[in-house]
């Protein structure tokens, strides 16, 4: 009996060691041993290698953008600056002239072509209707200018006075030529007739004409 029991002890004995010397065989085979295994701290989370999330993305970076136009060489250098040119009378006289022109200047600057166009026609002795038709026209313009600016400084100035008097002067030979055209077959030359003469006629217009070129002269000094 004393015998079993220590054949027994034996093998289990025996079968111990083989089973261990089987898993350290089996370990070394795998590369592995204890010292070699990673342990990781506890509480640190993972610490592994993570994938490269970056790669193939790129950054949105400002870029500079150069400007549609191109810049100008040394603006502000003495050398790309055109001198200018106050020699040219062009530029001294509509350049640099400064802007005194007056709101009345304007108003008899306007009246200007129409005295040259009344002159015109009695120089050429165009026929009652047409020199009518611009006289008329003259003495609206000179009304206007009358209402606008009597009572003010302007109506002082000797053109003003010289416009109104011509007007008056103008008003007068248009209605004596028209009452001549009207009445002239039914007058004689004597007595009433005698005013719708023809060289009474002329000689108002020869007047007129005169007065005419002085306005004339008068509207563009005062320029």
């Amino acid at each position: 009996m004393k015998k079993l029991t220590v054949l027994c002890l034996a093998i289990i004995l025996s079968s111990t060691s083989c089973f261990g010397w089987g898993w350290w065989k089996k370990d070394k085979t795998q590369n592995t041993t204890p010292t070699e295994v990673e342990v990781e701290p506890a509480g640190n989370g993972y610490v592994g290698k993570l994938p490269d999330l970056t790669k193939g993305f790129k950054t949105s970076e400002p870029q500079s953008t150069m400007p549609v136009f191109e810049k100008t060489k040394d603006f502000n250098s003495a050398e790309e600056i055109k001198p200018v040119p106050r020699d040219n009378p062009t530029f001294v006289n509509i350049i640099l002239k400064q802007d005194k022109t007056s709101p009345y200047l304007n108003d008899i600057n306007e009246l200007l072509p129409q005295l040259e166009n009344l002159l015109l026609c009695i120089e050429n002795n165009d026929n009652v209707q047409r020199f009518n038709a611009k006289a008329f026209f003259f003495n609206k313009s000179v009304e206007y200018l009358k209402d606008k600016y009597e009572g003010m400084p302007e109506s002082s100035y000797i053109s003003f006075k010289k416009l109104l008097e011509l007007s008056t002067h103008t008003k007068s030979v248009a209605t004596l030529r028209a009452e001549a055209e009207k009445y002239r077959p039914y007058l004689a030359y004597s007595g009433a007739g005698y005013l719708y003469n023809d060289n009474i006629i002329t000689q108002q217009l020869e007047y007129l004409k005169t007065e005419i070129e002085d306005t004339i002269v008068v509207l563009k000094e005062a320029n």
